[in-house]
């Protein structure tokens, strides 16, 4: 599962996940926990006789669409409030639910706070700083409307700020802009462009680093009319790659079975994989 965007941003996700094809069947399914695009990739994953689905979700937040996700799959039977279908916000109850006969497995982390996120995070700096000692970095993250969400974004963010000051970074700043809601918004924008005309002031370069999949999202317009340097997304990077294959073999040792990509951990039951 991965949330979907323009062409290339969905380009991208392909392309990391098309290793894994030569090892295992693998569907792909865009959209905001979207029902009809997860039907279609179980339906296809059946149809190749599939009896066990890992269900890996491509989102930062490892709480993005989980409710909604563990309904939709029968996981749990209380549905989300509200919930999305497309591009449409429906009463929860009205979330169709998934037909398959599969063996579900959900996932339920996210890339935040992974150690893959991290070494992303400190490449992304290194591409854009001949010296670090001298270099501020700002991670912004998309963000969360509730204040205890967001700052759960901001916690798991730490361990990324942490890797960039092992490494050597001057300064480091983490925030969320919390894009979808207006007022959280607007203070946030105002904190971000404070931090990096202070760190401006104060350093030889400041780099913006985005804590999102793909792309710079809205920053530039945010940033507009001040000095810093614009790196990519975690997206692409092989270590992206890594992540998904990882979640994937977790996923199937958590249920007793083996994972035909990689090695079950000494903890981890090893059944054969169905």
């Amino acid at each position: 599962m991965a949330h979907g965007g323009g062409p290339e941003w969905n380009r991208q996700v392909e392309a990391h996940v098309s290793g894994l094809r030569e090892r295992l069947p693998v569907a792909l399914a865009f959209g905001m926990a979207n029902p009809h695009t997860l039907q279609a990739a179980l339906d296809s994953l059946e149809q190749r006789g599939v009896g066990t689905v890992a269900v890996v979700r491509i989102f930062v937040s490892p709480e993005s669409f989980l409710q909604q996700t563990e309904y939709l799959f029968g996981v749990r039977d209380d549905p989300p409030a509200r919930g999305m279908m497309g591009h449409r916000m429906v009463k929860g109850d009205e979330l169709p639910r998934l037909a398959t006969d599969a063996r579900i497995l959900i996932d339920r982390a996210g890339l935040a706070g992974s150690e893959q996120v991290s070494r992303i995070v400190v490449d992304r700096a290194r591409a854009n700083a001949s010296d670090l000692a001298e270099t501020a970095a700002v991670l912004i993250a998309h963000g969360m409307g509730a204040e205890d969400e967001n700052d759960r974004v901001l916690a798991w963010m730490e361990s990324a700020a942490a890797a960039l000051r092992d490494a050597g970074m001057a300064e480091v700043s983490v925030a969320a802009l919390r894009e979808d809601w207006s007022g959280p918004r607007e203070r946030a924008e105002r904190e971000i462009r404070a931090t990096v005309e202070r760190m401006g002031q104060r350093w030889s370069r400041v780099v913006v680093i985005p804590y999102r999949l793909f792309g710079f999202g809205p920053y530039a317009k945010v940033l507009e009319g001040l000095e810093y340097v614009d790196a990519r997304g975690l997206l692409p990077h092989a270590l992206v790659s890594e992540w998904i294959a990882a979640r994937v073999t977790d996923t199937l040792c958590s249920a007793g079975l083996a994972s035909p990509i990689g090695p079950c951990g000494p903890r981890r039951a090893r059944n054969r994989f169905k």
